[in-house]
Order: C-alpha cells, then sequence, then structure tokens
C-alpha cells in the first residue's frame, strides 16, 4: 500500500561535484534541499551534547581516515549525526533503515549541503531499499552503524568480501542487538558490534520518551483521532511500551497492557494498567500499538475479533509485529483512505484500519523522535563511533555494551546543557561506599 510508485533510477540518480570528486546519491528531489537544510538547523539547535562533540570533533579529527556507512533513519536528527562524524574526519555515506522512515528533504541536503553520499528515498521499495543499503556498503566501510542490523545481516550473508576492511560496527536498536546477540552466541558474528541501544543515556530516554511521543504524534497525524475515552492497547511492556502506555494514559486513554514476561506483566499492573492476553484485549480495544521486537504479536485470528473501526499500528523496527498477510487472507477488498491509513473490510463485515503499513508509525507518519532525546542518542553514537577508532583493535568478536564511562559523561553534558546542577559524594561517603567496615 504505501509503497510508492518509485520512478527510473536515471531520472532520481543525481551526480554531486566537489573538489573534483563525483559522488553518487540517490534521493527524491534535490530541490528539496534548501527545505532540509533549514530543518536540520532547527534540530541542531535542540541538540546541545552533539554540537559540544561536534567542537571536540572538529578539534581534534579522532575519526580521520575512518570509512563509515551509517543505515539510519534519514531524518534532521540523522542529517546532524552525518554532519558530526565527517567533521571529525570520517568519510560518510546514509542509506535508510526503513522505506518509509525517510525524510526527502534531508536526504537532498546531506547530499546538496554537506557532500555526504546519501540513498534514501521516503517509499522506496524493497528492492530499492537493498540496493541503497548495498550502495554503501560499497564504500567499503571501517565502521557500520546500523538501526536495525540490516547492514551486518547483508555483510554476514552475502558481502564478506568487506570483512577485510571492516574494524566493528554500531547498533541503535533493540531490535538489532537481538539479532546481533543471537549471531554471537552462535559463534557467527565476523566483527565487534558496540550496542548503543544499551547505553542507559540511550534507551532509557529514547525508547520511553521519544518512542512514546513520537508513536503517539504519529497515530494522532494518521487518523485525527481522539484518544481520550478510548481502549488503547500497547503489546509489550519494554520500554518502548512504558513510554507508549505513559503517553496515552496522559491523553485519557484506558491503557491495557499485553506481555509474555511475567515481571513485565507485573509491573504494568503495578503502574495502574490493565493486563490480559492479546486474544481479550483483541475485542475491546481500540487502538493497537506493538512495540515487542518480536513477530506476528497480532495475528489475523485477533483481528478477525476486533470491533468496528479498530485501529492497528506498529512501532518496532520491523514491521512483521503484524501479521499483515493473515490480514490480507481475511479481507475481501481495501482501500487507502487517508494519507498511512488502509482500511481493511474484512469477510465478516467490519473495518479495520492499519497504519503506515505496519512500519514504525513514528516515522511514517510523523518526524520521529525529538531532537533533544536523539542528542542523546546520537552523542553514544558519536562517541562509540570515536572509540572504535581507538581501540579497534583489542575488540573481539562480540557485542560489548558502550562503556560506562561515556554514558556518565553524556548524562554530565546533558544536565549541564538544561542548566542543572547536581551533588558530588564527598570524601567520606565514597569512602562508605568502597568499604565493608562500617555498619550499624
Amino acid at each position: 500500500m504505501q509503497d510508492t510508485q518509485i520512478t527510473s533510477a536515471a531520472n532520481r540518480t543525481a551526480n554531486y561535484t566537489k573538489k573534483e570528486s563525483r559522488m553518487k546519491c540517490d534521493v527524491k528531489d534535490m530541490n528539496l534541499a534548501k527545505k532540509g537544510k533549514l530543518r536540520i538547523e532547527w534540530a541542531f539547535k535542540d541538540m546541545p551534547v552533539l554540537s559540544l562533540i561536534e567542537q571536540l570533533f572538529t578539534k581534534e579529527k579522532p575519526l580521520k581516515g575512518l570509512r563509515i556507512a551509517c543505515c539510519l533513519h534519514v531524518t534532521t536528527e540523522t542529517g546532524n549525526l552525518a554532519r558530526v562524524l565527517k567533521a571529525g574526519g570520517a568519510e560518510v555515506a546514509v542509506c535508510a533503515s526503513n522505506p518509509l522512515s525517510t525524510q526527502d528533504d534531508v536526504a537532498a541536503s546531506l547530499v546538496q549541503d554537506y557532500g555526504i553520499p546519501t540513498y534514501a528515498i521516503k517509499g522506496e521499495d524493497t528492492k530499492t531499499y537493498y540496493k541503497h543499503l548495498n550502495a554503501v556498503l560499497d564504500f567499503q566501510p571501517n565502521l557500520t552503524m546500523d538501526d536495525g542490523a540490516d547492514l551486518v545481516s547483508e555483510i554476514h550473508q552475502k558481502r564478506k568480501d568487506l570483512l577485510k576492511y571492516i574494524y566493528a560496527g554500531t547498533e541503535e536498536t533493540t531490535t538489532g542487538v537481538i539479532r546481533l546477540k543471537s549471531l554471537e552466541k552462535s559463534n557467527l558474528l565476523m566483527y565487534p558490534i558496540i550496542a548503543v541501544n544499551d547505553a542507559l543515556t540511550k534507551h532509557f530516554f529514547d525508547n520511553r520518551y521519544g518512542t512514546g511521543q513520537s508513536t503517539i504524534d504519529g497515530m494522532i497525524r494518521a487518523t485525527n483521532r481522539l484518544i481520550a475515552g478510548s481502549s488503547f492497547v500497547v503489546c509489550g511492556y519494554g520500554w518502548c511500551g512504558r513510554g507508549v502506555a505513559m503517553r496515552a494514559a496522559g491523553l485519557g486513554g484506558r491503557v491495557i497492557v499485553t506481555e509474555v514476561d511475567p515481571l513485565k506483566a507485573l509491573e504494568a499492573v503495578m503502574d495502574g494498567y490493565d493486563v490480559m492476553p492479546i486474544k481479550d484485549a483483541a475485542k475491546i480495544g481500540d487502538f493497537f500499538v506493538t512495540v515487542t521486537g518480536d513477530i506476528n504479536v497480532i495475528r489475523a485470528e485477533h483481528m478477525a475479533t476486533m470491533k468496528e473501526g479498530a485501529i492497528l499500528c506498529n512501532s518496532g523496527h520491523f514491521n512483521a509485529e503484524l501479521d499483515i498477510d493473515g490480514l490480507k487472507a481475511i479481507t475481501k477488498s481495501r482501500r487507502l483512505i487517508r494519507d498511512y491509513v488502509e482500511e481493511y473490510s474484512l469477510k465478516n463485515g467490519k473495518n479495520i484500519y492499519l497504519l503506515g503499513d505496519g512500519r514504525l508509525i513514528n516515522l511514517a507518519a510523523a518526524e520521529g523522535h525529538p531532537a533533544s532525546v536523539m542528542d542523546m542518542s546520537f552523542a553514544n553514537q558519536a562517541l562509540a563511533s570515536e572509540f572504535v577508532a581507538k581501540n579497534y583493535k583489542k575488540l573481539q568478536k562480540k557485542v560489548y555494551s558502550v562503556p560506562e564511562d561515556i554514558d556518565q559523561n553524556i548524562a554530565r553534558l546533558k544536565l549541564k546543557a538544561l542548566g542543572i546542577k547536581i551533588d558530588v559524594l564527598t570524601p567520606e561517603q565514597k569512602k562508605y561506599l568502597s568499604s565493608w567496615e562500617m555498619g550499624t
């Protein structure tokens, strides 16, 4: 439904000439660059930590000589990350990590205004998506920067010739980290990965506050429906689910949580939400959001029992969380009734509505996370890249957490930018916390 018709590659591909070098790109319309540059600049005003890192990178060039392939959502915030990586001395190439998450004006500006090869078009089909992914891999990167592990997956399955160039990679999402830890557990991971997603300054804030706000934003932009008074079903109560539930409840929704993890289910109960199996929630929900990182969380048998007008969407990385093929099998007809809203007329006579083709609704129908949240996530990406540049020879073929000192430093910088001061341990307190002698 949302896979828009793609014009010929010849019409889309632009050649950008600078300093006697030609760099190919594949973006929708270079005429959008002016608008994209302004939006990139606007986002950067709310990214003070990344701004401080840019100042250091510009001076010290810690990434000099490093080729970085970035497979990320091509948003204004990503545009600023790419700029900062380049300021640090890296050669950077960018492609989209989801067919519907690209902001076309940003993609154009990255090429025209910043000289960064970019391959991303909102609504690109699957064939184009993988063509773009391989275009950044053709730069023979030393570092891969993933949002969902598609670069790593492509290298491991089809581009092993690139392994001789690669020092390490970074991963931005829960979904991607799950995939990469599975590779590591199977002894198949072929190069080190820094799990940026696991940094506290990333998943505590990006997943909870970013996903929470931007998911609701996407749903409202797509539907213009009122959440207050509705039954709002959140599938999954990880950090993303907590954020979505919090914001839905804040808007007056009656939140229902579905879970498979008993501890998370118990936490949702203690947070004041109803908890039940999806087969029961399906019958009473008005809105449904999946944020689990798993497959077929809401299946055809659940959709068949939903009430007239139920609205389904996903805010996990892949659209596999909703059984879209199963939905099509129980449907007699469908039509696009609004941008990013497809009406499925079921064989049982009911109509239910799928948002954004089941892809990340916060990026399909809205602009993704606010810049102030991505400031910390991308600060982690930038400093993890610097860590790789300095330490890659010591790293094994494992999934590593972001070093704690980087995480703590980002938190300190964020507090400083917000004008907030905190206490410091006294020598006595430090001694007490590190000793065992003192008791009652």
